[in-house]
């Protein structure tokens, strides 16, 4: 396979393949990349809808740009634990971030929790993160005052009395919970409607009908989470009981 970076005529072929619904794995295969490479490419600009040839190879110019003038000459990073490789880490994080804004999520909010995630630890104080994302301290208060807002993340001290922005097993099991919570919540104000409008009325059976769906959507999803949160705890490779 080719080395080397992705041009921009590679990056056009990226476009062309997705416009013709290629997959990634078949997109790869004709320019002979790593499936890896286009899957990362495609979904840290935009995604598969929003893709644009021009505008990637820009982004990808201005963030090899930042980079360089972020390091100062001479100066290497510090080494990854468990012998990573830092760039392919830092890249993973920015897929992982692009994922998140995909859902919904502002790109600073996206940034600092696909951060946390990929911690051993699952925490990071502000200044860790302001140093991890080079950003600004209030950048960093925003983005984990909004995910913690959401659920997403929780605050402790540790033993220097520093506030830390925690992910563990339970956060994405809350998460959960506290979506199907909102989305039970839509069910009931479009039954809310059905008695406003009429209940003989095509809108009330517009309402009702996307109350009875929300419904079922909602109830799924709470009865899922329980049934899967101890996956949360158990380690991988393992069953729920703790054999191999």
């Amino acid at each position: 396979m080719p080395a080397g970076r992705l041009t921009q005529q590679d990056r056009q072929q990226i476009a062309l393949g997705l416009a013709d619904g290629l997959a990634y794995a078949e997109i790869a295969r004709r320019l002979d990349r790593p499936t890896s490479t286009i899957t990362r490419e495609v979904m840290r600009n935009g995604g598969p809808t929003s893709y644009r040839a021009d505008l990637a190879h820009r982004a990808t110019e201005h963030r090899a740009r930042r980079r360089r003038r972020a390091a100062p000459r001479g100066v290497e990073a510090p080494p990854q634990a468990h012998g990573r490789d830092a760039e392919a880490v830092r890249e993973y994080e920015e897929v992982f971030a692009t994922v998140f804004m995909a859902s919904g999520l502002p790109k600073m909010t996206a940034r600092a929790l696909a951060c946390l995630y990929t911690t051993d630890t699952g925490s990071l104080t502000t200044s860790e993160l302001v140093q991890r994302l080079q950003v600004s301290p209030a950048s960093i208060s925003k983005a984990v005052a909004f995910l913690e807002s959401q659920g997403l993340i929780r605050r402790e001290r540790d033993e220097r009395r520093r506030e830390r922005y925690v992910v563990d097993d339970d956060v994405m099991y809350q998460s959960t919970m506290a979506s199907a919570r909102a989305t039970a919540h839509l069910g009931e104000t479009a039954r809310q409607g059905v008695a406003v409008l009429g209940p003989d009325t095509p809108a009330a059976a517009r309402l009702e009908n996307i109350a009875r769906f929300v419904d079922f959507i909602s109830e799924s999803i709470a009865r899922a989470a329980e049934q899967a949160r101890e996956v949360l705890h158990t380690k991988p490779g393992t069953t729920s009981d703790g054999t191999a």
